[in-house]
């Protein structure tokens, strides 16, 4: 399954070097890069930048602070933080060429000294017990079958009162998904939990739920506007492939149909 899920992710060529073409294309130079400038790319969860902003504004960061970041794509939720809190971000995700990928872009950028990013799967996290001061996870478990395991390891490296923060794709009440989505194209790597089970595994974890926010409308006007956004040089679909624009139409039908929702839990260990 785990390279399944990796092969959904990966595409030929050269990553790195797509992303360095669409950006001069783009106008921008290499040599003054803003992470900002990457979000279009390296925020690839619905609303992108303004919802990794939300989710730090809740983590209580401060420059002593050090994050997990689980599943940490390309990279660009982790820079936020480091970029916005002062914080150092670890991050770690399945897929090879978005670990190597969120290094270089880190150094573009001057945050290398204050992000790192590994391979690993987020059911069997390789660090010590209580290394983090928070952790996060953006749009990762759609994929992960085995979700227990995620939030029982987060809890466990996770420091008393250490705030959890996850934000993710949901199953709704309006009927089954219809594929291709962003997350897989087809049933077999996509694992929805409801919010129900969310509350469930979360509390089985260990975690005290603090808040959970709905932000299903606020993701329907984002993938809404997302056909404005795909014309651009740098873009979503240099990580998705040719079939993007068919999952950008879907994602509107799933949310307006509540097929699927999108929340966010804060939780505190």
């Amino acid at each position: 399954m785990a390279s399944q899920v990796e092969t959904h992710y990966t595409r030929s060529g050269s990553l790195i070097q797509h992303i360095a073409d669409a950006l001069l294309a783009s106008g921008k130079d290499l040599r003054q890069l803003q992470t900002a400038d990457l979000a279009p790319v390296d925020e690839f969860h619905i609303r992108g930048r303004k919802a990794t902003l939300e989710l730090a504004a809740r983590m209580n960061l401060d420059e002593n602070s050090r994050v997990l970041d689980i599943g940490s794509g390309l990279g660009g939720p982790a820079r936020t933080l480091a970029e916005t809190c002062r914080c150092h971000v670890t991050g770690i995700d399945l897929t090879s060429s978005f670990c190597d990928t969120a290094s270089e872009l880190s150094k573009w950028v001057g945050l290398d000294g204050r992000t790192a990013f590994l391979k690993a799967d987020a059911t069997d996290l390789p660090f010590p017990d209580h290394s983090f001061d928070a952790a996060m996870t953006i749009h990762v478990a759609m994929n992960v079958e085995r979700k227990n395991l995620v939030y029982r390891h987060a809890r466990r490296v996770l420091k008393k009162d250490g705030i959890f923060a996850v934000y993710d794709v949901f199953q709704g009440e309006g009927g089954p998904v219809i594929f291709p989505v962003p997350w897989a194209r087809d049933a077999s790597i996509s694992y929805l939990a409801t919010p129900s089970d969310m509350r469930r595994l979360l509390a089985a974890a260990g975690f005290e739920i603090l808040d959970e926010v709905d932000s299903t409308e606020q993701g329907l006007a984002w993938f809404e506007e997302m056909t404005t956004r795909m014309s651009k040089p740098l873009s979503i679909q240099l990580i998705l492939g040719s079939d993007f624009p068919q999952m950008v139409q879907n994602q509107v039908r799933n949310l307006s149909d509540r097929r699927i929702r999108t929340l966010s839990y804060f939780c505190r260990a």
